[in-house]
């Protein structure tokens, strides 16, 4: 939804012509469900005869469109999946947004800088969070800082607390978090539910936890 807006506001700023050629936008939802993205990135490349594919909220439906621009030789514009990864896995693929690495190395040096000692860390257990994790793991310690206690937690997960307790117990100065953006309101509800938002422990993340339609 974010992308279909920013992209809406874009053509209402500058127009919807480029080169003399007028942009048409069919917009598809695939849930961020990888074989829907599969079939409908199918669907738009035969029977709509698109110039290109774009969008791609999530890593797994980014890379399950690979082969198909690969094959039909269109581009793939990701604008929003950050796996370092995926531009690796067809030449037609351009990314316009963010990497997590690029995210979460800022976050563990500005964590460094701002007196944060001992994280724990809470990951969903794919590509994207592997990297998050991977990233600011990296430029955390190497600034001095200690990772008190590592979780991973399944993609598919509605129930953070026994996790959350875990992450309470290991006593951090903060909570270093990347889960889906779609679970980003349960975790901070259940963060909150479980009495850690008044236990002084900080949550630091990329912007897929802290996106502020979901905090309100």
């Amino acid at each position: 939804k974010q992308i279909d807006n920013a992209i809406k506001l874009y053509m209402q700023q500058k127009g919807d012509t480029v080169a003399g050629k007028k942009i048409e936008i069919i917009l598809k939802d695939d849930a961020a469900v990888p074989d829907n993205t599969k079939r409908l990135a199918q669907e738009l490349i035969v029977n709509d005869k698109v110039s290109f594919i774009a969008g791609f909220g999530v890593t797994p439906a980014a890379l399950a469109a690979a082969p198909l621009a690969t094959q039909a030789k269109i581009p793939e514009v990701v604008m929003a999946a950050g796996t370092s990864i995926i531009t690796e896995r067809s030449p037609y693929i351009v990314r316009t947004s963010f990497t997590l690495a690029q995210s979460s190395t800022i976050i563990g040096d500005w964590a460094v800088k701002n007196g944060i000692k001992k994280v724990a860390t809470l990951t969903s257990d794919y590509a994207p969070g592997n990297d998050a994790l991977t990233f600011f793991k990296q430029h955390f310690t190497a600034g001095g800082g200690e990772i008190v206690e590592e979780v991973k937690v399944p993609l598919a997960n509605p129930d953070f607390a026994p996790f959350l307790q875990r992450m309470k117990d290991s006593k951090p100065d903060a909570m270093f978090v990347f889960v889906p953006a779609g679970q980003g309101g349960n975790f901070m509800k259940q963060y909150a539910e479980r009495g850690l938002d008044k236990s002084g422990i900080k949550v630091i993340g990329p912007g897929d936890v802290m996106d502020d339609d979901l905090l309100n």
